[in-house]
């Protein structure tokens, strides 16, 4: 009785011993399946797809195939993925004396260098094989320039080097207001150019103030962000600058497009918030009164998606 007793205790503890096991692979598993989904800002391609659907029923005069929309947003995910995963690996040895950045994946050791760099290169085969195969040519070929742009011009030439990085770095960020016009249409028009240009300017405002609130970050890793070379009533007026700059340009594509009312409200509703908070933080830096950038940076988030909203119910609207 003994004996079988033993063994029964033997059964069960090997039993357990191997579930275990496979309970642990499997979370070795899941943490390396996020640490890869980490690599490609999942947030930053997040804002990139909302600039791009929008732009594609603009592009058709109403609401696209479903299966290009589809194959459009897979393809830039792949792309913005591809691009995001070049920089940390690039950037690695920088962020890992920044607080914002010291928990990423190479930081941290979940992924290696070397894991890092063939999913990079993964991802952008396969989004331009991807986008060649479901849309055209010149949709391909804007997101293999945006990845260079980002990668080449922007991480490896630009940042650490101007305080300007951003300005001329964040074209990269354009690129996806003419990915999905080209994937309906095959050609440019001056609705995407004027989009592209609305981008552009957005970016610095939108990223400036996030450059403020980790000041100290950018200073340890010497990297030339406005936000640390500069004093919170310098940053705050280049702020305001191209947040006007944004809207203005927004205000083009009413009669270059032919917006309707929606767009019309929104751009002035949401661009005249986005500009009155980029005078709060340049009067509260002027006061001496301890600027919030960070409204800022959310604000800008919010009136790009509120926008490009706007710019996706236009044309769907009967009047």
């Amino acid at each position: 009785m003994t004996r079988v007793i033993v063994g029964e205790m033997d059964t069960t503890t090997t039993a357990g011993a191997e579930s275990g096991v496979r309970a642990s692979a499997d979370r070795s598993f899941g943490r390396t399946v996020r640490a890869y989904v980490q690599l490609t800002k999942p947030r930053v391609m997040e804002l990139l797809l909302v600039t791009t659907v929008p732009v594609m029923i603009l592009a058709q005069g109403g609401m696209p195939n479903l299966w290009l929309v589809l194959a459009t947003v897979i393809g830039g995910a792949m792309s913005a993925g591809s691009a995001a995963t070049f920089n940390m690996y690039i950037d690695r040895d920088i962020d890992a004396h920044m607080h914002r950045t010291e928990n990423r994946p190479l930081v941290t050791g979940e992924v290696s260098p070397r894991g890092a760099l063939i999913f990079a290169w993964t991802l952008a085969v396969l989004s331009t094989v991807w986008l060649l195969a479901t849309t055209n040519w010149v949709a391909a070929a804007f997101s293999v320039v945006a990845i260079f742009f980002y990668v080449v011009i922007y991480t490896m030439i630009l940042k650490r080097r101007t305080e300007q990085n951003i300005v001329w770095g964040g074209i990269a960020g354009c690129f996806p207001v003419l990915i999905g016009w080209t994937a309906v249409t095959g050609t440019l028009a001056w609705e995407p150019l004027i989009l592209f240009v609305l981008v552009f300017l957005w970016t610095p405002p939108h990223y400036w103030p996030l450059s403020m609130k980790y000041k100290g970050d950018y200073v340890e890793a010497d990297v030339p962000m406005l936000g640390a070379t500069r004093n919170g009533t310098q940053v705050g007026l280049q702020v305001i600058l191209y947040a006007w700059a944004t809207v203005a340009c927004s205000l083009l594509l009413i009669p270059v497009g032919d917006m309707g009312l929606v767009y019309t409200v929104s751009a002035l509703v949401f661009g005249g918030w986005f500009v009155f908070e980029s005078h709060v933080l340049y009067n509260r830096a002027v006061r001496g009164e301890g600027a919030k950038p960070m409204r800022v940076f959310h604000a800008s988030i919010t009136y790009l998606t509120l926008l490009f909203v706007a710019i996706a119910v236009d044309p769907l609207l009967p009047f």
